[in-house]
């Protein structure tokens, strides 16, 4: 019987708790329910905003397992800046939680970009998703906030809040900014699920599954995330582009 009883403390302590997931989207794509139950709603920006891209479908995503992928393999990018509304009404400890995987790009200082809440906080400076993790690989980045009467705080800074926050992909001089995936849970960073695993670890792991990239054909169509940002100096149009938000 004690031996029995120390087994269940054991499998209760190993037991993670998730936050009450408020929001979840599958940007690019259908809706997606992932390996921590997580129900992620089909992207609300289809025929709205921007471009929905499954370029990512030909390649095998690292440090994710097999059933989650398609997060990482659909996105939404967009040639300007663009962004998404999320209901928060309710004061308290939030996490934002963004996915990103490089599909397209073999090379870092190809797409960088910013992203900002409520388009005050600059809470990603300078992403280079390839720099960061290379191509293929899942990128996630945990941004947690507060909410308090209609006050929101990132860090020390605050700004007026209004029942929701933006989330904004800024657009750069460095090709178009993208989402992969979005979630947002009430707890702290204590109340989501694991981090990814170390890249190294995740290599080790695909070397004894399946190859990094399936095989492409020559006829195949690309899909990448959006044409290339045009060379800012060669136009003297300096009209400015206007975020977007979809409700």
């Amino acid at each position: 019987p004690l031996f029995l009883a120390l087994c269940i403390l054991h499998l209760c302590d190993s037991t993670h708790s998730l936050g009450d997931v408020i929001y979840a989207i599958n940007a690019g794509g259908e809706e997606h329910v992932d390996v921590h139950g997580i129900h992620y709603k089909r992207d609300p920006l289809f025929g709205k905003t921007g471009t929905a891209s499954d370029y990512g479908k030909l390649l095998v995503i690292g440090r994710v397992p097999k059933s989650d992928h398609i997060l990482y393999q659909t996105e939404r990018y967009h040639t300007a800046t663009f962004g998404y509304d999320i209901p928060v009404n309710k004061d308290g400890n939030y996490v934002l939680v963004l996915k990103f995987s490089e599909v397209y790009f073999d090379s870092p200082g190809r797409k960088v970009f910013d992203v900002t809440l409520n388009g005050q906080h600059a809470v990603i400076t300078g992403l280079d998703i390839y720099n960061r993790v290379g191509r293929g690989v899942a990128h996630d980045e945990r941004i947690p906030f507060v909410i308090k009467g209609n006050k929101l705080f990132v860090g020390n800074d605050e700004s007026t809040h209004d029942g929701k926050i933006k989330v904004e992909f800024i657009k750069g001089y460095r090709d178009n900014p993208k989402i992969n995936a979005i979630y947002v849970i009430r707890g702290t960073e204590k109340d989501l699920p694991p981090d990814l695993p170390p890249i190294e670890e995740a290599e080790e792991e695909l070397e004894t599954d399946v190859p990094v990239e399936a095989p492409r054909t020559p006829q195949q169509p690309r899909r990448p995330s959006g044409p290339r940002s045009p060379n800012p100096y060669t136009s003297d149009d300096s009209s400015a582009l206007l975020p977007i938000f979809v409700a």
